[in-house]
């Protein structure tokens, strides 16, 4: 059976938060305004949103983010109380237990969606975990196991990076180069970081009024056997914190190695694509994201063409996917045939998804 998204909607919260205004919402830390314009220039994000007001306290909780996401995916959907199975994924809930898509399919029974029965898929980890939701629906239907799925990124970044809460490890005296030590790394996820969510609805045959993507083959792997471990959120902190120098070794070469593996084993080729849609935490990694695609495109010094809407939606963690195919298809007139491919990568400890797309009319 065959698979296609026939619905995409995003959420972001409140409005668009320029840099100058970072401070706030999520308030400021001793020290962090000599880095924060050194930060800002590095990532290349101008504006985000947040799920917090100015006294720091939050608009929406995670689940409400993606409810909110989820009513919007369904909003014209006459058959919503056909969908049986629920994916979501997010980095942060405020409880560790139930899972995500156990208490967001309460949240959507109270708003007044999915008021009865349904198999659901909870999936946690960084910047992949909604990703891989995405993968277990598509999967569930394309086996005929269901025929509808709904499945939702969500992510309140805020909430564990405001002032209020976060008690970054202070060990800038340890290191000469500021960039090495921790500290550094909770200010700069601090100013990368914000709030979003997204949904797609699933489905088993194409919209026969709108534009749906049929799902050609889906690829998620990880490397986690093979290199450190990177990216991390602590559970009796709740203190997220990155290795750059991990980082940096190792995302490049596993990235290009992962993407290889995917083309050869799915008989498929970068060139036969239209535009590529790369998850990037910041444009810090815009060069690097960009050799590997050039590497494994026929010509490098013209490869396949990405786009990314880093820079005014901000860094959504693994909502960012959700986010960025909703509004690429709101903002681009696409053609019967045109292939998209997402590619998600996830520093955690390196493991990547990849989604290929094509576009089917009416």
């Amino acid at each position: 059976m065959s698979c296609y998204i026939t619905r995409t909607a995003s959420y972001l919260p409140g409005p668009a938060v320029e840099n100058d205004e970072i401070e706030r919402f999520i308030g400021s830390l001793d020290g962090e305004a000599a880095t924060k314009e050194k930060i800002l220039s590095m990532n290349g994000i101008v504006r985000r949103h947040y799920a917090q007001d100015h006294l720091q306290q939050k608009t929406h909780d995670v689940y409400g983010l993606g409810s909110r996401a989820a009513q919007q995916c369904l909003s014209d959907y006459k058959e919503a109380d056909s969908i049986t199975y629920l994916a979501a994924g997010t980095t942060y809930t405020p409880l560790a237990a139930p899972g995500f898509a156990s208490i967001l399919h309460h949240r959507l029974q109270a708003d007044g969606y999915l008021n009865y029965p349904v198999e659901i898929s909870s999936h946690a980890g960084i910047c992949s975990s909604a990703a891989n939701a995405m993968v277990a629906a598509i999967r569930s239907i394309s086996a005929g196991h269901h025929r509808s799925a709904l499945c939702v990124g969500a992510e309140h970044a805020s909430e564990i990076l405001k002032s209020s809460v976060i008690q970054p490890i202070d060990d800038r005296s340890e290191h000469e180069n500021l960039r090495n030590s921790r500290w550094f790394m909770s200010i700069f996820l601090r100013f990368m970081l914000s709030d979003g969510a997204g949904a797609f609805l699933l489905q088993d045959r194409p919209d026969s009024e709108k534009l749906s993507l049929r799902v050609n083959w889906t690829h998620s792997m990880s490397f986690a056997h093979e290199a450190p471990l990177c990216m991390k959120l602590e559970g009796r902190t709740a203190l997220l914190s990155q290795d750059l120098s991990v980082l940096s070794s190792y995302l490049v070469p596993l990235a290009s190695k992962f993407l290889k593996i995917a083309l050869e084993t799915q008989r498929d080729s970068l060139d036969s694509y239209s535009k590529i849609l790369p998850h990037m935490s910041s444009y810090f990694f815009r060069r690097k994201m960009e050799r590997v695609i050039a590497s494994h495109s026929s010509n490098p010094q013209n490869p396949v063409p990405y786009w990314t809407n880093l820079a005014t939606a901000g860094n959504t963690g693994s909502a960012s996917i959700y986010v960025m195919l909703d509004q690429f298809l709101r903002q681009h007139e696409l053609l019967d045939g045109d292939r998209i491919l997402l590619f998600i990568p996830e520093s955690g400890q390196f493991n990547f998804v990849l989604v290929s797309l094509t576009v089917v009319l009416p």
